[in-house]
């Protein structure tokens, strides 16, 4: 698969790179920047070659036009600031100000244009509508550069058809997020563990499926616990459920104990009467659950074992986090998970914290990338190439461009 080093010489050359800057704001402000510092060493690095480089990608979900509170405009400083060079903005994506922008580059300049999904060819589900918006992309480079990883998965005119039209290569961070999830794949060192949290099992029912076949242990928190809970009969009171999916959690604690598989579940649970750090909460057992309390995070009983199980792992990966740890009352067991980790990568083992919502409790509870061997910047692509999936974004790449 080609890297920018296949595309030879890039003096001179206009080179669209599909960076992924969708970060989280507080208005304007920025509340947690790893994804523009994870663009940044490939946009350099064409920089400094001497390219003109197009840096395009998305923030939020805007409905296929412009809305003010998805616009890149809190982005354009911060990546100026972390590049050390200047950002020239366009105030569209493909309009007369992109190609404003774009005409007047010289060797080493760097443009960001506007949010590709103010644009409903980005997303469109029509592949002609598509193509067109890919077009109009194209026309404002020689090279494509495939960088936001946190997009791969998905069909889209800037990350999939922008491929077929102009020659093409992944960038540094594609390249890496590539190479680390092959090794949790293809023999990983064991033992093999795997944390799955957040909200919903239905999103992670397809990845347990699959890395059942694959991985040691998994241990599981966050809301999709309780799922697991009431198909081993236990009261869950007000907590988080998806009731359509007992039967199959029923199914997969059976198949683990047929496959040899350790399916960890929390012993212990931080119950509350409502989803606030204003209310009083209480450890108890997961048989215990009162009738009109929810649970919000794994008990301290449960963090320590969670902590024992990954000890001796050599190979860790995880996505999700153990409760609602935006609350401090709730957030002992994300950050007990984040210290094990912490603890395997000191000791050599590999550690993959997969994108979304981990990455994000990670930096917020103190800890720094460095801690972990990888942080991922794509939390569903990291779980689809999980679920053995091919990635759109990623297999284009194998092709010739235009």
């Amino acid at each position: 698969m080609k890297t920018i080093k296949d595309l030879g010489d890039v003096r001179g050359k206009r080179v669209l790179v599909r960076s992924d800057l969708n970060v989280p704001l507080d208005g304007t402000k920025i509340t947690d920047d790893g994804r523009v510092r994870a663009s940044v060493p490939t946009i350099s690095a064409l920089a400094e070659a001497g390219a003109r480089v197009v840096v395009c990608a998305h923030l939020g979900r805007p409905k296929g036009a412009p809305e003010a509170k998805y616009s890149l405009t809190p982005v354009v400083d911060r990546l100026a600031e972390l590049l050390g060079r200047p950002v020239t903005f366009a105030q569209d994506t493909v309009g007369e100000s992109a190609k404003a922008a774009v005409a007047g580059m010289a060797d080493g300049d760097v443009v960001l244009l506007e949010n590709l999904r103010f644009n409903a060819g980005e997303t469109s589900k029509d592949d002609a509508e598509r193509a067109a918006f890919a077009d109009e992309l194209a026309s404002l480079a020689d090279l494509y550069v495939s960088d936001g990883f946190g997009v791969v998965h998905r069909k889209q005119a800037s990350v999939y058809d922008i491929a077929q039209k102009l020659p093409s290569a992944m960038g540094g961070l594609v390249q890496a997020e590539v190479e680390v999830l092959r090794r949790l794949t293809v023999d990983p060192e064991r033992p093999y563990a795997v944390v799955l949290g957040g909200a919903k099992v239905a999103d992670k029912l397809a990845v347990i499926e699959n890395l059942m076949t694959t991985a040691d242990r998994l241990l599981i928190g966050g809301g999709m616990l309780f799922t697991f809970l009431k198909a081993q009969g236990l009261e869950v009171g007000k907590s988080l459920l998806d009731a359509e999916q007992v039967d199959t959690c029923r199914e997969y604690l059976e198949r683990a104990k047929e496959s040899g598989v350790e399916i960890v579940l929390p012993v212990d649970v931080v119950v509350a009467p409502e989803f606030s750090a204003d209310v009083p909460h209480e450890v108890v057992a997961v048989g215990a659950i009162p009738a009109d309390q929810m649970g919000l995070d794994i008990g301290p009983e449960s963090a320590a074992l969670y902590a024992e199980k990954l000890a001796d792992c050599r190979t860790v990966f995880w996505n999700g986090p153990m409760g609602a740890f935006e609350m401090a009352p709730y957030a002992a067991g994300t950050k007990a998970v984040a210290q094990a980790l912490k603890d395997a990568t000191s000791s050599g083992a590999l550690t993959v914290v997969g994108g979304g919502d981990s990455a994000a409790a990670v930096r917020q509870l103190g800890f720094a990338d460095e801690d972990f061997g990888h942080i991922s910047t794509g939390g569903g692509a990291s779980l689809e190439f999980l679920e053995g999936k091919e990635l759109p974004g990623v297999a284009v790449l194998d092709g010739e461009g235009a």
